[in-house]
Formats: C-alpha cells, sequence, structure tokens
C-alpha cells in the first residue's frame, strides 16, 4: 500500500475495486464503514451487491475481467472534464500526451458495452473520483488474478497519477494483501527475479553482496512462479519441490494440472501445521508451530513491520519454520548460526536498504512501517511524498484485453471465485472451528434467478457447475445480489474446489492465472449432463 490503514478514515472519496473488503479484510473493511460514517463517497466495481457495494454511493456492477475498459472510460471523462491535476501532471509525471491521445478513444459508451456499467454511472464515479482532494483506491484479487492483471494495475495507477491522489494522507493506491505476512514475503525475495528489498537478481552489484554475505554464488538467472514451477513438475523438469505453509492443492487453478504434477514429482516435502491437501501427496511432512508458537515478525499489508510474541511452547514435535530451514541447511552442508530469529532480522537491516533501520529493540509498540533506511528514521507511514523511485511517475496506456476464454452456448455462465467472511483461505485453519462451520458449513454456487429461472434451478438445489476442465457438485443460492451471467463460488471447499473449473491461463508479466473468470454452465444434479 503506497498508505497506512489508518488513513482510510481522512479520505474523502474511496474507490474500491475488486476486493469484498469486509468480508476479505474485515478490519479494514470497518475502516472503510468508518470512513462513510465521516463522510466520505464509496465508489464499489463488484459484480456482486456485497455489503460494501450495498453502501457504496455508487455500485459499478461490472462483468468480470472487463476492469481496463472501466478505469480507461474514467479517465476519458476526466480528461474531457478538464479534472485532471495539471499542477501534478506537469511536475511530477511524464507521459501525459501518449495516455490521453489513447483515453480518447475509451468513452463510456464504449465502456458499457464491454463492462455492462451504465455509461452515465460511469461518468458520475469519475467526477465523485476526481473532484475529491484526498481519494484513494483498494484493490485486491479481483483486479490482480487475470489474463491482464498488469494492465489492471497500471490503469489504475495512471488514474492516480491523472488526479495527482498519491504522496498525500488519505490518498494512494492500495493493494490489500492477501494474507497476513504475503508483504514481508514479497519484502524478503519470495519472488522469482530479486533478492530481499526487489533488488534485481540481474544487478551484479547485487548479486556480489550477497554472495560476499552468504558465502556462495547467486545465480543471474531469475527462477520461476508457481504456475511455471507447476508446469515444469508436470513435463519432469522439476523433480523435487519443497512447499512451506501454501495448500496448492485447493489453492491453485485447473487443480487437475497441479494434482498431476504433483504425483510426476519424485519427491514432495511438505512444511506445515496442519497435514492439508496438498501434504496427502508429500514424501516427507515437516511439522511447523502456528504463529502462537513462535517469535519473529509479520510485515502488514500497509508496510507496517509487527513483532511477534510467542504465547506458547511448541507442541508435539513442530518447530518454528525458521529452525526447520537452518537444520535443514545443516543436514545438506551449509551451516547457518543463527541463534535466535533477532539475528536473522540483523542480517535482513544489513542487505535490506528498505529495511536497513529495523531491529527487534525499535519494534515495540505499533511496529515501524518501511522504508526505514536507518536507525534513526522512523518510518514511511506515506510513500512518494516528493518524488517517484524512477524519478517521475510514468503514464503508460493499456487497452482493454479479453478474457483468455470466452462464454458460448455449451458454456453460458461468467465464473468468479473469493472468500467468505467465515472461513479465510482454503480452509485449513477456520474449517476446525465448529462456530465458523455452523455459519458457513458447505459450499455453495450463487446465481441470479433470471438465470436460475432459465436453466430450472431453485434456491437449495443441488447442482453441478461444469467448465472445459472438470466439474463440482454443491448447492445453489438464488439471488439477485450476483449480475446476471455472472455466478460465484467460495474456493475454501476441498470437496468441491473452485480452482478444478479455473483455468490457468498467465498474465504475460506477472504470471498470474486468470482465477477470476472462467466460463461454466449448471445443471441438476439429477441431470445427465452434470454426471458426465
Amino acid at each position: 500500500m503506497t498508505n497506512s490503514i489508518d488513513e482510510i478514515t481522512e479520505s474523502q472519496v474511496l474507490f474500491v475495486i475488486g476486493s469484498n473488503t469486509t468480508e476479505q479484510h474485515p478490519l479494514i473493511g470497518s475502516r472503510i464503514i468508518e470512513a462513510i460514517k465521516k463522510g466520505a463517497k464509496l465508489i464499489v466495481a463488484d459484480p456482486r451487491r456485497t455489503y460494501l457495494a450495498e453502501r457504496a454511493y455508487v455500485h459499478l456492477c461490472i462483468l468480470p475481467g472487463t476492469d481496463a475498459a472501466l478505469i480507461n472510460a474514467m479517465m476519458n471523462v476526466i480528461i474531457n472534464d478538464g479534472l485532471i491535476n495539471e499542477e501534478f501532471i506537469k511536475e511530477r509525471t511524464e507521459g501525459f500526451e501518449e495516455l490521453r491521445q489513447n483515453i480518447l478513444q475509451w468513452t463510456p459508451e464504449r465502456a458499457e458495452r464491454i463492462t455492462g456499467v451504465k455509461a452515465e454511472d460511469i461518468r458520475r464515479a469519475a467526477r465523485i473520483y476526481a473532484g475529491a482532494e484526498r481519494a484513494m483506491i483498494l484493490y485486491c484479487m479481483g483486479i490482480t488474478q487475470h489474463n491482464c492483471s498488469t494492465d489492471n494495475v497500471i490503469a489504475l495507477s495512471n488514474l492516480v497519477l491523472l488526479t495527482g491522489n498519491v504522496g498525500k494522507p488519505g490518498a494512494g493506491l492500495c493493494p490489500l494483501r492477501g494474507q497476513n505476512n504475503v508483504q514481508g514475503a514479497c519484502d524478503m525475495g519470495a519472488l522469482p527475479d530479486v533478492l530481499s528489498g526487489y533488488q534485481k537478481v540481474k544487478d551484479p552489484g547485487v548479486r556480489e553482496k550477497f554472495s560476499r554475505a552468504w558465502g556462495v554464488e547467486i545465480p543471474e538467472i531469475p527462477g520461476l512462479t508457481v504456475p511455471e514451477m507447476f508446469e515444469a513438475a508436470e513435463k519432469g523438469i522439476i523433480k523435487v519441490m519443497y512447499i512451506i505453509g501454501e495448500n496448492p492443492a485447493v489453492s491453485e487453478a485447473h487443480l487437475s494440472h497441479v494434482e498431476k504434477a504433483l504425483r510426476n514429482l519424485e519427491f514432495l516435502v511438505v512444511q506445515d501445521i496442519f497435514l492439508t491437501e496438498t501434504a496427502r501427496f508429500a514424501d516427507v511432512v515437516l511439522p511447523a508451530c502456528s504463529f502462537a508458537e513462535k517469535d519473529g515478525t509479520f510485515t502488514g499489508t500497509d508496510r507496517r513491520v509487527q513483532r511477534l510474541r510467542k504465547a506458547i511452547e511448541p507442541l508435539w514435535n513442530s518447530k518454528p519454520d525458521w529452525q526447520i530451514i537452518v537444520e535443514l541447511a545443516a543436514r545438506m552442508g551449509y551451516p547457518m548460526t543463527y541463534a535466535d530469529p533477532s539475528e536473522i532480522m540483523d542480517e535482513i537491516a544489513s542487505l535490506t536498504p528498505s529495511y536497513g533501520g529495523i531491529s527487534y529493540d525499535r519494534l515495540e509498540g505499533w511496529g515501524i512501517q518501511v522504508p526505514c533506511p536507518h536507525k534513526d528514521h522512523p518510518g514511511t507511514p506515506y510513500l512518494h511524498k516528493d518524488s517517484f523511485a524512477r524519478g517521475k511517475g510514468k503514464f503508460i496506456p493499456v487497452n482493454y484485453t479479453p478474457p483468455a476464454e470466452r462464454t458460448d452456448e455449451k458454456y453460458p455462465l461468467v465464473l468468479t471465485t473469493g472468500r467468505v467472511l467465515y472461513h479465510y483461505h482454503t480452509g485449513t485453519m477456520t474449517r476446525k472451528i465448529d462456530f465458523l462451520n455452523k455459519k458457513c458449513p458447505e459450499p455453495f454456487v450463487e446465481i441470479n434467478p433470471a438465470d436460475a429461472q432459465k436453466l430450472g434451478i431453485s434456491d437449495g438445489d443441488e447442482v453441478y457447475v461444469k467448465s472445459r476442465r472438470g466439474k463440482i457438485k454443491l448447492s445453489a443460492r438464488v439471488t439477485g445480489k450476483i449480475k446476471q451471467g455472472v455466478v460465484f463460488v467460495p474456493f475454501h471447499f476441498a470437496e468441491a474446489a473452485a480452482n478444478y473449473l479455473t483455468i490457468d491461463a498467465l498474465d504475460p508479466v506477472a504470471k498470474t492465472p486468470q482465477l477470476k473468470f472462467c466460463a461454466v454452465n449448471i445443471f441438476a444434479g439429477s441431470e445427465e449432463h452434470g454426471d458426465s
């Protein structure tokens, strides 16, 4: 996030796109509700009439996968109405004229034909967003899990630059991380082309610095993303995997392909707190500790580094992740000498400029937001105050890219997936809690009444949802809260895993799969088509 969670309540306009925030990030969702009560106007782009959408000043009921068209049309209105921030564009950006020429073609009427959002609603949302002194965009995986996810994020960045809504409190472009330490994992180099602090492995100076610190040669060729790894495993190129705290046998796209890849491995190690669906494929399972059984840090979605303190001793034979890795490295011939997680943090600070001022003794209270380059630095509540990392912010024109597969007569409905309030990710933890299971005991598919009537389906019916890759069996929820032509399935339930249906088409840059759009049909449970 460019800005802090606390700043949500300082914003005058909140534009939430690709996020069901009150269910996916309920604490952040509560800040949005607080901002509304203080007078902020809320714009929500979502194919479902969620809790937030019902409270929105403008609800843009968008067809999944058409976000870039919507955002471009909003910029078309802002430019044509003279609502751009001319001073900010002149002083702090480049490439505006090229963007303007591209945006001229993206009229709200054209976007309406693609997105299903009324042109007048697009105009209204654009004017509200551009008219605010402090407007914040919050987005999540409804934006980033498409074959055009990079373009979607670039389009949002263009919108922020166009209105000068960056580099100040209560504004910015704020991706909401999917889990509690995703930001920290990325900061520490859990990406195929960087080391910690996003230092590129292709940079000779970076490789030399880490080689000197670790006493090993750092390869200059970037690795593979997760979908690319499973493809390589299926082909027999990758023969061994070590999976830590992840459950791809439920969470990855096109699960039949993932299962085939896992079975094709010669050796699989899974390190987790429970025997997950993925662990059932493993040759060795290493029992890790939960958050309550270890010391360390989390870096949250707004870049805040906070201490994690052990509440109880590790149960049974489990160990903290760092300790398992240290012992495994020693047995493989690379001794690590860390005696405590604080020593690991000291090494992080020595090698990672943005964490240079972080140490355990500074992380009392609410922690510190990175970048924090030195010991006297207070941390950074919001980014890009005076300049961008590259100097000037760059406008990059993008256009709408259709989804990798389309609906047709055989598969006439668009499936999108997500979370519900009572369960978390693949249900590894939450589905072991009786109270949560009572609140949401089973998988379901939301379907619009008009679509249900056409298909002869009633609320509560047992149905099959079928795509070009597989089918699942679950109950139907007929509701006017889902856009006609779109259906929704939560992905928490392994017994009816939504990702047996989803397509593994990738964004060409980020290599993220198109999890939020695939073509499906729905059949009553007794019908021949459903059982085939």
